[in-house]
């Protein structure tokens, strides 16, 4: 997961930092940014809405950091 790794120290940001926004452990997010422990969907949409990037970056399946466009939580269909 080195796109992880790479967003956390691109914005001056410590592991423990990461783990509040995700509410887990330090230990835990280590093991998310080693790809030791898969990461909840939960907190790959936190971490794609607070670095303004995709999921799909996140994991690697693009290189393209651009999120995409996201569903209006407020509308009905």
């Amino acid at each position: 997961m080195k796109y992880l790794k790479d967003l956390r120290e691109d914005h001056d940001l410590t592991q423990s930092k990461i783990a509040q926004l995700l509410n887990c452990s330090q230990a835990t997010y280590s093991r998310y940014e080693t790809g030791d422990l898969d990461i909840p969907i939960e907190a790959l949409k936190k971490l794609a809405l607070f670095y303004n990037t995709s999921i799909d970056y996140l994991t690697e399946f693009t290189d393209d950091k651009t999120p995409h466009r996201r569903i209006d939580q407020n509308k009905k269909n």
